[in-house]
């Protein structure tokens, strides 16, 4: 048969487009691509041998050139998978379709083109039957003919009766042995086929014995790598959560870090004006001098007033007026170390908060 159909004998009678699959003829278990896309697979049928054939072509490379049976079955494996074993090519292959409906509708044109199949071979069955039954039916009768004619004929219309029926009786003969012996080769290929389908079957059932318990072995992993993946999900979470309460903190941080400045800064400025009051306060023991020197003039102004009556007047004119000038400038002073009481308690009390911030810090 030749791999590439003969379109004047043979016509497609569907065709779909699949990724097409053979298995693996070293294990009998594993599927090894026969196209690395999808390619047309055809149905084919040979009106001259009345057969059913499925083809497909990828490119210049023949993949699939299966010669329907009867005894072949199609199975599906998945909603998109199907396979079927071909005990003449000795293989098994496999179609991954896109959908579910493409593979309903392969598998409903395999089992009608398998129907067909059966009948074309029963209906070539009864032609051999048929025409054995006449050969033998022919064979039979030829005798009684010929000693028919041999009673009532002469001797050379009996030898020439007799001559023509051996003759005819041979060639049945012959013709009968040739139907036998292609039945016989028949039956024979028949029993290898069917052995062959048998053995095929076998390794199917074995084949799908260890595909359904490396089923359950790829579910169970599958479920232990669900169950670690939901842990890891977990503890990412967590970990979020971790990094959030981080962000957080530093931004707790900053903002420590932004305030600590900002009392650093108060702090430089406070430290400023303490210096600027200290400065005011050396002025104190020039003005203390001068009040002990306006004492001792005021002494001395005494003694002369018991001399200078005349000057009396002036004299005490100018130490009231010393004297108001020194309570104003007690007040003042007295005021002044009031204030500079309370800005070294203030200042006091700063260094003690800033001291606390920076051991909470």
């Amino acid at each position: 048969i030749s791999p590439v159909p003969p379109y004047s004998r043979e016509q497609p009678i569907f065709t779909t487009r699949a990724h097409v699959f053979q298995i693996d003829p070293s294990t009998k278990k594993n599927w090894v691509p026969a196209s690395k896309q999808a390619v047309t697979v055809s149905y084919f049928y040979d009106s001259t041998r009345n057969s059913y054939r499925i083809i497909s072509v990828d490119g210049a490379k023949v993949i699939i050139n299966s010669t329907i049976t009867p005894n072949m079955t199609f199975t599906k494996t998945s909603q998109k998978f199907g396979q079927w074993a071909d005990s003449r090519a000795n293989t098994v292959f496999g179609l991954g379709f896109p959908s579910e409906q493409q593979l309903t509708k392969f598998a409903e044109k395999f089992q009608e083109v398998k129907e067909a199949a059966k009948l074309a071979r029963d209906r070539s069955q009864e032609k051999i039957e048929t025409s054995s039954n006449h050969s033998q039916e022919s064979g039979r009768e030829t005798p009684s003919s010929t000693r028919a004619s041999s009673v009532n004929g002469t001797d050379d219309e009996k030898a020439s009766h007799g001559g023509s029926a051996e003759a005819h009786l041979k060639s049945e003969n012959d013709k009968l042995k040739i139907a036998l012996a292609q039945s016989s080769s028949n039956v024979k290929k028949w029993e290898t086929e069917l052995q062959s389908l048998r053995e095929s079957n076998a390794r199917l059932s074995t084949a799908l014995q260890e595909s359904a318990a490396s089923i359950e072995h790829w579910k169970k992993q599958f479920s232990a790598c669900k169950e670690e993946n939901d842990q890891l999900r977990g503890k990412i979470e967590e970990l979020e959560e971790q990094c959030n309460e981080i962000n957080k903190e530093k931004e707790r941080n900053a903002q420590l870090s932004r305030r600590l400045q900002e009392l650093e800064t108060e702090l430089q400025d406070k430290e400023l004006e303490l210096e600027e009051l200290r400065k005011q306060g050396e002025i104190i023991p020039e003005l203390m001098s001068e009040c002990e020197s306006v004492s001792e003039q005021l002494q001395a102004a005494e003694k002369k007033n018991k001399d200078l009556e005349e000057k009396v007047r002036t004299l005490r004119t100018e130490v009231e007026e010393n004297k108001h000038r020194q309570t104003n400038l007690k007040t003042e002073l007295k005021n002044f170390l009031d204030v500079l009481d309370g800005k070294i308690d203030e200042l006091h009390d700063f260094r003690q908060g800033l001291s606390k911030l920076g051991v909470d810090n």
